[in-house]
């Protein structure tokens, strides 16, 4: 039992902030580098010059906008390429809540790397590009996830904005996606409506989908619970890689 001192006197039920580790996953270009962008954004998790560096950027390359999606790209080559390679980490917390992001590649090529970020995730967010709905590696990804036995997944509709916030659109995917998780060991799936390049239903609910009545992103990740999760018993040998 852990305890806090409050005015002087012991707090037998005070408990340190516990950490979840979830990954971004999902085909090339569905925005998983700008929703964890978003994320640090509007929780307030960047420097000053964090976020100065990125504005700098983003104006270098003819952005008419600041390029969230720039925070999570650490290589040269993602940057000047405007993709993700390597799997790049980020931290963040809540008064709920520490979080650490794996921000994974959506290339099929690297999607070795994806697995390496999925390996060791409590949660993973299988995000989709609502004008596309369900792709390949939207699948592949997500039994990648099911394969590793990552408890919960949360699947983000992005770019709601793109198709008028449609819940017709929304609803056609959300039944897909839960028709072939259903075919996959899933114990957990939430599906969320989002924009992450405008900031909708990412921290707090938005205003253009008043159909949808669940919680914002952030709040799930706040509360998805995980402490029943993990097991201390099998013995695992993570290998991401064999060279014959």
């Amino acid at each position: 039992m852990s305890t806090d001192t409050v005015g002087g006197e012991v707090d037998l039920g005070a408990r340190p902030m516990d950490l979840l580790r979830f990954a971004t996953a999902g085909s090339v270009d569905d925005g998983k580098s700008t929703l964890i962008g978003r994320l640090l954004y509007d929780t307030k998790s960047l420097f000053t010059d964090q976020l100065a560096a990125v504005e700098a950027v983003s104006a270098a390359r003819g952005d008419e906008y600041t390029n969230l999606a720039l925070l999570t790209d650490g290589l040269r080559a993602e940057r000047e390429q405007g993709i993700t390679i390597d799997v790049a980490y980020r931290y963040f917390a809540t008064p709920r809540r520490k979080f650490i992001i794996a921000d994974t590649p959506g290339h099929i090529q690297y999607t070795r790397n994806m697995v390496t970020g999925a390996s060791t995730a409590d949660l993973a967010l299988i995000l989709v590009d609502a004008r596309k709905g369900l792709v390949e590696q939207s699948r592949r990804h997500a039994f990648l996830c099911s394969l590793l036995r990552v408890p919960h997944l949360v699947l983000c509709v992005n770019k709601m904005d793109l198709v008028d916030w449609s819940q017709e659109v929304f609803e056609r995917i959300a039944d897909e996606f839960t028709a072939f998780a259903a075919k996959l060991d899933v114990p957990d799936l939430t599906v969320v409506p989002v924009s992450a390049l405008r900031g909708d239903n990412i921290v707090s609910r938005s205003e253009h989908m008043p159909w949808y009545d669940g919680p914002s992103l952030l709040h799930h990740l706040e509360r998805v619970h995980i402490a029943s999760d993990r097991n201390l018993q099998d013995v695992r040998f993570p290998v991401q890689y064999v060279i014959r």
